[in-house]
């Protein structure tokens, strides 16, 4: 008999994060001889229209779905909800399926989830970041509210025994994992590194379209931390250089969000491409273009950030611009040569970064190889199937 393992996530798989960054995995994980269920909370404005395609996929891979909804109003106390929800959903499959291993993703799976040591269940706290500083750095808490200062004291106690205690800890950056070794007491070998990796076989460059003009490509959501102003000061810098370039942005996000900033920055609204693009569609979209970029917030939870964009990019082998402070980002443009890191928002820096990267030979072919050797889905799963082989 397979061992079972219980995926639990608080993101949907309805979500793009969930189409990206969990299901690929799980599918190949299956594929390794595991019984995988997942347990994972839908929004209600995606669930209807995607969760046909989701169960689908589920089925073609033998993996067992339990979807639930997730409630967002009011904060804290509809989170609380969900973990209640969370919890009975756990007791409840594990009375049925005798799960070897809890894989639990984020902090909100991990206050559900890790009651069950307890009772034997092999915890595996996929922390994906500072999730309480995140909240706290993104101006989602604020402490000077008694309510936000308790939950995120709360949860700091709780990431201090959960690192300490899990039976394995997986970490998305080497700096958030240099961090953890430093500050708590987690042996080595409980403690692995893996990225937010790109499924190598759909982000595959096609043959370059027909020259056009300079394009800077950026794609994913423009939400809390991703710095729309800065990248759009930027993309007025590299007018200067390259003075028909277009500014391609892959978002679901309203196109009135962004022309509100670039209006006022006198980006004409033709110097932009805004599209929302579906996941199996991106790498055409994203082909052929010169440059990507990305700009975060830097804040002391981004040594845990792990860019999605990062790796596909790359995987396309486009060079990228970054700035400093985000996870392993500027590790990894150095070390396979594959963009420019800026270190801070001024002209002078953005004009600097743009003459370098004019100066510089960037190889796509290498570009992609990086990608495959850092951020191959193949690598990753791998990893996580080690993970699981030494709890069970």
């Amino acid at each position: 008999m397979p061992d079972k393992i219980l995926f639990i996530s608080y993101d949907g798989m309805t979500d793009p994060l969930g189409q990206s960054q969990v299901l690929p995995y799980l599918c190949g994980l299956s594929n390794s001889g595991t019984e995988i269920h997942l347990l994972s909370f839908e929004k209600p404005e995606r669930f209807p229209e995607m969760q046909d395609l989701i169960r689908r996929i589920c089925m073609e891979y033998g993996i067992t779905w339990h979807p639930h909804a997730y409630t967002k109003s009011p904060p804290v106390l509809s989170t609380l909800k969900d973990i209640r929800t969370m919890r009975a959903a756990i007791r409840r499959l594990d009375r049925e399926h005798h799960f070897a291993i809890l894989h639990c993703r984020s902090y909100i799976a991990m206050q559900a989830a890790f009651p069950f040591q307890n009772a034997g269940k092999k915890i595996l706290f996929d922390m994906r970041g500072f999730w309480a500083d995140e909240r706290v750095d993104g101006g989602l808490w604020n402490l000077e509210h008694t309510l936000y200062r308790r939950v995120y004291n709360f949860f700091k106690k709780q990431e201090k025994k959960w690192l300490e205690r899990s039976d394995a800890v997986v970490s998305l950056t080497h700096a958030a994992a240099d961090h953890i070794k430093a500050h708590y007491r987690v042996a080595p070998e409980r403690l692995s590194v893996i990225p937010c990796c790109t499924d190598e076989t759909l982000f595959v460059p096609h043959p370059k379209p027909l020259k056009g003009p300079f394009t800077l490509l950026y794609s994913g959501s423009l939400g809390t931390w991703y710095l729309l102003k800065e990248m759009l000061d930027f993309f007025v810098q590299l007018r200067v250089y390259y003075p028909e370039a277009m500014f391609k942005i892959l978002t679901m996000e309203p196109e009135s969000s962004i022309y509100e900033v670039s209006d006022k920055l006198g980006i004409e609204r033709s110097a932009l491409i805004i599209k929302a693009v579906k996941r199996r569609d991106m790498a055409l979209e994203m082909n052929g273009a010169d440059a990507g970029i990305f700009f975060l917030k830097q804040a002391f939870s981004k040594m845990a950030s792990s860019p999605v964009k990062q790796g596909e990019m790359m995987a396309m082998g486009i060079p990228l611009f970054c700035n400093e402070g985000v996870g392993d980002s500027s590790y990894i443009l150095k070390t396979y040569n594959s963009g420019i890191v800026i270190s801070e928002y001024t002209k002078e820096a953005y004009c600097q970064a743009i003459e370098r990267f004019r100066e510089t030979t960037f190889d796509p072919e290498a570009i992609r190889a990086g990608a495959l050797d850092y951020f191959s889905l193949a690598a990753g799963i791998r990893a996580y199937r080690a993970v699981y082989d030494r709890l069970l």
